[in-house]
């Protein structure tokens, strides 16, 4: 093996005396040169915000991959092929596989059954939702997560590498002063030491030109900090559009699948509300038209008139109140017209809103739209979610 000898030993010289020097300092033995206030601030500075970089990054990692085993697994597979310099292929997230599950199992369960094909609407909403979200990680992880991981590990390293070669030097520095001041010392003893004093006098001021220019050095680095927060500004605004741009499709997406889901389960279920008012401890109303009531031409027959003597004598609409949970929302399927003022007209195709009360006759319910309020017939009905 090729090495100097005598560098190896100047090397462990220099380090043994810096040592000395550090250890000195901290047990107050020793004079430390100060780094002038601006440049103190601009080290403060460049920590502070490597500590928060750094825990932003690391949290935004947690926001994006909430897994910490495919987190690691993650970063594993993107390191191999960053190093054989390929394109890291797009991964299934969660709510893409769960629609794939969804439909397969619609396949299985049969598409035509109303579970089934159910299955299969949800499932594509799953993919739909799944593959926004991707493309919100594609983009937040170019966008935000890189420009922090390249100060991280490429800027804040040089920043660091320079800190350590100023501290370096200032300890030069010191141990310089420190043998300049035994020379003079030794000096006022006898005057065979002038060479040393001559000689430590040049040392120091060595010293102190590579301190000043490693200083100077460092000061410009930690100064780029400022340009480090207006890039990482920019990079932040880039995350809020994409996350913000990732919500909104996910809202439409639910209000399209809520849509589907009310289109089609209408008819599906007939007997949910009926359900719903049970649970809340108010009698529950008639169950709305079959399909093949729904789909025809002519409206239904008006139904009779309440004959419940109970209903008839005791129940005044102007002083119903609505009950605290149960209340519905309703399609009006056909015009009504109202036989008597306890009822209310209807108008095709407008919302209102609809209650039972103990005591109604099941073929009706109360309906409100906006101030006015009267008995509605449950068959020209669609009743909603």
């Amino acid at each position: 093996m090729d090495f100097n000898v005598k560098k190896l030993a100047s090397d462990a010289g220099v380090f043994f005396t810096r040592a000395v020097q550090y250890t000195e300092e901290k047990l107050g033995q020793a004079e430390k040169t100060e780094l002038d206030a601006h440049l103190e601030n601009l080290i403060a500075r460049a920590d502070c915000t490597k500590n928060w970089t750094e825990k932003i990054f690391r949290q935004t990692e947690v926001l994006l991959q909430p897994n910490p085993i495919d987190q690691t697994g993650a970063r594993i597979e993107e390191f191999f092929y960053e190093k054989l310099d390929r394109k890291i292929p797009s991964r299934t997230t969660n709510a893409e596989l769960l629609g794939q599950y969804m439909q397969d199992a619609a396949k299985e369960f049969g598409a035509g059954t109303p579970y089934g094909s159910t299955l299969i609407t949800v499932g594509e909403f799953q993919r739909r939702l799944g593959g926004a979200e991707r493309e919100f990680l594609q983009m937040s992880a170019i966008n935000f997560l890189t420009p922090l991981r390249n100060f991280l590990e490429g800027d804040w390293k040089t920043i660091s590498k320079e800190r350590r070669l100023l501290e370096n030097r200032r300890l030069d520095l010191d141990v310089c002063k420190a043998r300049l001041k035994k020379a003079k010392l030794a000096e006022a003893k006898a005057a065979l030491w002038s060479e040393e004093v001559d000689k430590a006098e040049h040392e120091l001021r060595v010293a102190q030109t590579e301190f000043d220019r490693q200083a100077e050095v460092t000061r410009l680095l930690l100064e780029g900090i400022s340009s480090t927060h207006v890039n990482h500004l920019r990079c932040l605004h880039e995350f809020v559009e994409a996350q913000a741009a990732y919500y909104a499709q996910c809202h439409k997406h639910m209000q399209d699948l809520q849509k589907e889901l009310s289109s089609a389960n209408g008819d599906t279920f007939p007997n949910a509300f009926a359900v719903n008012a049970s649970t809340s401890g108010v009698t529950a109303g008639p169950s709305p038209l079959s399909t093949d009531t729904l789909t025809g031409a002519s409206p239904p027959s008006r139904p009779p008139n309440p004959s419940n003597a109970l209903e008839s004598s005791t129940l005044k609409i102007e002083e119903v109140k609505p009950p605290a949970t149960g209340t519905r929302k309703a399609k009006v399927l056909y015009d009504y017209d109202a036989a008597d003022t306890s009822e209310l007209s209807l108008l095709a195709d407008e919302l209102i809103t609809v209650y039972t009360v103990p005591g109604m006759d099941p073929d009706w319910l109360i309906g409100e739209r906006g101030n006015q309020k009267g008995k509605v017939p449950v068959t020209y009905l669609e009743l909603l979610s």
